[in-house]
């Protein structure tokens, strides 16, 4: 009679341990989860979403094109939503080898912002030159001042449609998709890169 005592105290034992274990594990497992979506909630408060990047760069442009929306939505398409943007012009123009010079201002989520030159050589497809605005989109910068670095140009992610073009540069995990209108477009920009830097400089290398 003890020892059938002895047996079921054990198994009650064993029971309430694993009774335990599993009430821990739910708890554990419903903390994570509460972490994880309040995780994605804080990065998605940290991003621009689709329709206020259109409306910014509907803005910026002075005009409203199907082809920006359709070149906005294939970025957030292949790159989600952007940390950041950059408003700004440049000067550009091509014998063969072509150059560009511009200048803008960095604007984070977060509130940041600072002044960002930029200028780099490419290959070009036509002669002469021109001056336009361009909009960059911004992906993963950590912080505003990672952005001064050379980002090469994605080669063959040049995208054209309704007289709007972006193509991709990255550096690691940062991505940046500048966005050009009409006169501003060359495929050339495609192939070779941007050096961004804090201060400006007509040294294209």
């Amino acid at each position: 009679m003890a020892r059938r005592d002895t047996s079921r105290l054990a198994g009650r034992r064993l029971f309430l341990g694993l009774l335990l274990q599993a009430v821990l594990a739910a708890g554990l497992l419903a903390a994570g989860s509460a972490i994880a979506a309040e995780g994605k909630k804080s990065a998605g408060g940290e991003t621009f979403d689709q329709d206020s990047v259109l409306k910014d760069a509907e803005k910026f442009f002075g005009k409203s094109t199907e082809g920006l929306a359709k070149v906005i939505e294939k970025a957030f398409k292949d790159h989600g939503q952007p940390n950041g943007y950059i408003k700004g012009e440049e000067a550009s123009g091509a014998i063969t080898v072509g150059l560009r010079y511009g200048d803008g201002t960095l604007v984070m989520k977060s509130g940041a912002s600072r002044k960002v030159y930029w200028q780099g050589p490419s290959i070009g497809f036509d002669f002469g030159g021109n001056v336009s605005k361009v909009f960059v989109l911004v992906y993963h910068l950590p912080n505003a001042s990672r952005i001064f670095q050379r980002f090469p140009a994605v080669d063959g992610s040049f995208y054209y449609v309704g007289g709007v073009g972006i193509n991709y540069q990255q550096r690691d995990d940062i991505i940046l998709a500048p966005i050009r209108l009409g006169v501003g477009l060359r495929a050339g920009a495609s192939i070779g890169y941007m050096h961004y830097t804090p201060k400006k400089t007509y040294n294209p290398f």
